[in-house]
């Protein structure tokens, strides 16, 4: 049982695909959590607060808050999409609690995986961002979106192969086993275009595994856009400062693969993460409460 003067706490990591929130307390911790639907502030900002919002719901009810006063509530809001102050304040104002705090995901995912450390993560999933923490606070690059940046991420390594396959097909680029296999799992060059006519971020992003597989097989096509990612990675880890021995943290569904191609001065200090984006998100409400 809560303390009747003890702030609720929630917890929200929004994303493209789908979100996950936590409920507790600052003595107790996380009691419960519970997964809802897509979360981009961006791309859907009233579909993203009714997700977030029953997500939130579901958390409590099964941590047994379920009839917490809404004003009692504390949070803290790590939503993709959310990428400038105005929006982080659209967010808040349309959420029912007591006091929400609204970030980035980036912020969440740092804080997840960092804790109270310095040093850098890349978190590479569907997009792309690299962020350093030093003192508490957080420097980011890339995260800017597919259409313009997320290099090395999913998308962009899905997006790359088909490049990659076409520039095979018109002879202007060896073939290789991955471009062959490629053209042939996509039905034909004029199926591989119909794709990617309409495909979103997200419909690249399946796409590579194959180029992830087929570095392990030391296909060149594969090898080339790979090392074209690894390029991009360590020149962004050297714009935030980076200096081997720094701690690094590969946090996402693609980042942990590139531990064999870094080179070894960037991977001298990885540590797995400490926790992920919505564990970040309840640390910095326990935080606020405090």
């Amino acid at each position: 049982m809560t303390n009747m003067h003890e702030p609720i706490l929630i917890a929200v990591d929004a994303g493209g695909t789908g979100c996950r929130a936590a409920a507790g307390t600052a003595a107790r911790g996380i009691l419960a959590d519970a997964r809802g639907g897509p979360a981009n502030v961006e791309n859907n900002f009233g579909g993203a607060i009714a997700n977030i919002t029953a997500a939130v719901r579901a958390a409590l009810a099964q941590a047994g808050l379920a009839d917490t006063p809404l004003e009692r509530i504390i949070g803290h809001v790590g939503a993709a999409g959310a990428n400038s102050p105005e929006t982080m304040a659209e967010v808040a104002a349309a959420l029912p609690y007591g006091h929400t705090m609204v970030s980035g995901d980036k912020e969440t995912t740092v804080a997840g995986a960092l804790g109270a450390h310095d040093g850098y993560v890349l978190g590479i999933g569907t997009g792309t961002f690299i962020s350093r923490q030093c003192g508490g606070v957080v420097s980011t690059v890339s995260g800017w979106g597919f259409q313009i940046s997320d290099q090395a991420s999913g998308a962009w390594l899905g997006h790359r192969l088909l490049e990659r396959t076409l520039l095979a097909h018109d002879g202007i680029e060896p073939q290789s086993a991955l471009t062959r296999r490629t053209l042939d799992r996509m039905g034909g060059l004029h199926e591989m275009r119909r794709f990617c006519l309409t495909a979103t971020p997200t419909d690249y992003a399946t796409l590579a595994p194959e180029v992830l597989s087929g570095a392990q097989e030391q296909d060149p096509a594969a090898m080339q856009i790979i090392a074209r990612a690894v390029d991009f990675l360590e020149k962004g880890l050297a714009a935030l400062d980076f200096t081997p021995g720094d701690r690094l943290c590969l946090t996402g569904g693609v980042g942990p693969h590139y531990r064999g191609y870094l080179s070894e001065d960037v991977v001298r200090n990885l540590v797995a993460p400490q926790g992920n984006a919505m564990q970040g998100a309840f640390a910095l409400a326990r935080q606020a409460a405090q």
